[in-house]
């Protein structure tokens, strides 16, 4: 993931970057801070840090951004910012899901890309209008599915595109955690309190935190498209408002079968993301815990481990490599792969020219099927489990 430079040889100019949430006690906003520095292609220079002024400017100290450029409200943020002449190029919104949609459309009208965290609103409405709103609009948007960024995911992608797993017929997603198994939001506990609460969550409670990840990861890889589902969504927990675990059926479009599980209630899970795709040819298995190999078998032969950066990782997987093999890279190098290859959309934009196309991201038509996936999923609960389209 080298740093890019113009044809002059010159150092391309860094990003400069704005943030919509993320504040003192955020846990995503550090980790989105994070992956925007890892390949240095940004700089941090303004925010709408918190729900108040006060939080904000004091977030943004913290974080020793000019008092001036630490702002309010998004609005005030896109406003000022948009009329500087070293006014921000992009912002990252980090927020609880219900702000996505009218932060994103403030900055897009503005000219401003977003790069914006999952899922991309908190209801259906809201992201098929979003996803009009940025396809007007003079500026990218971004979808941080961070999962997507990972080298053997990458590769992954590629053995299914090329036919080596021939014809698909199986996907299988799961991401089961544990950290929701008892009622924690009735502590305070501020990571759980938003996402347990509908206004601020939207109708997916597992279904939209990790779910949309898990979806949204088989359906990179296979590259298949939903056709319908049936879903068993259920809250475990008494009092909570949200589903915490959900067994979803899923035909895609071609003829191929998926089976998704997401829980928050799985004691003894952690972040047990996994997907299975089988094929006519061939099988593969990634895991997140060990997400530096990927398990390839062919048909009738052993099981064949490739390995990031090593003797069998293709192109797709090497351009995403930062580090030699046996180094492991992890969560934060993946999720610096999105703003990696969100910089390359940039500063093509800037420049006028086409961006390459082994530049991979997910888009705001990704997070409108995300949004579509959690609907269907509440719907079909509502119908104990029948058959709705997507």
């Amino acid at each position: 993931m080298a740093i890019e430079a113009s044809k002059s040889g010159e150092r391309t100019p860094k990003i400069r970057l704005g943030m919509v949430g993320g504040g003192q006690g955020a846990f995503i906003g550090a980790v989105h801070r994070m992956a925007a520095r890892l390949d240095d292609h940004y700089d941090l220079v303004a925010g709408a840090l918190s729900s108040t002024p006060e939080k904000s400017l004091a977030s943004g100290r913290d974080l020793g951004l000019d008092p001036e450029r630490c702002y309010g409200s998004f609005q005030e943020m896109a406003e000022k910012e948009a009329a500087r002449e070293d006014g921000i190029q992009a912002v990252s919104i980090v927020t609880p899901n219900h702000v996505h949609f009218a932060a994103a459309k403030a900055f897009l009208e503005k000219g401003i890309h977003v790069i914006c965290d999952k899922p991309l609103t908190s209801n259906l409405e809201d992201a098929k209008a979003l996803m009009a709103i940025a396809d007007e609009a003079k500026a990218l948007f971004i979808l941080t599915h961070n999962y997507t960024g990972y080298p053997m995911v990458r590769h992954a992608r590629e053995l299914v595109a090329s036919g080596e797993l021939g014809d698909i017929r199986l996907v299988q997603m799961e991401y089961p955690q544990d950290w929701l198994a008892e009622p924690v939001e009735q502590t305070g506990a501020k990571q759980a309190v938003w996402r347990t609460d509908p206004a601020q969550s939207g109708a997916g409670g597992s279904t939209g935190d990790i779910g949309t990840h898990a979806y949204n990861l088989g359906s990179f890889i296979s590259g298949l498209e939903l056709d319908e589902l049936a879903a068993d969504v259920h809250t475990f927990v008494e009092g909570r408002r949200l589903d915490d675990n959900a067994h979803v059926m899923l035909r895609f479009k071609g003829g191929a079968k998926g089976l998704l599980w997401c829980s928050q209630v799985a004691t003894g899970n952690e972040n047990g993301l996994k997907v299975r795709i089988y094929g006519t040819k061939a099988g593969i298995e990634w895991t997140q815990a060990d997400p530096n190999y990927l398990w390839f078998t062919r048909l009738g032969e052993p099981k064949q481990l490739i390995t990031r950066g090593g003797a069998g990782a293709n192109a797709a997987a090497a351009r995403v490599t930062r580090i030699p093999s046996g180094h492991p890279e992890g969560y934060l190098e993946a999720f610096a792969t999105i703003y990696t290859e969100a910089a390359h959309a940039i500063n093509a934009a800037k420049a006028g020219t086409a961006v390459d196309a082994a530049v991979v991201y997910p888009t705001v038509d990704d997070g409108v099927k995300g949004v579509a996936f959690v609907t269907a999923c509440i719907e079909s609960g509502k119908k104990n489990g029948g058959w709705v389209k997507v």
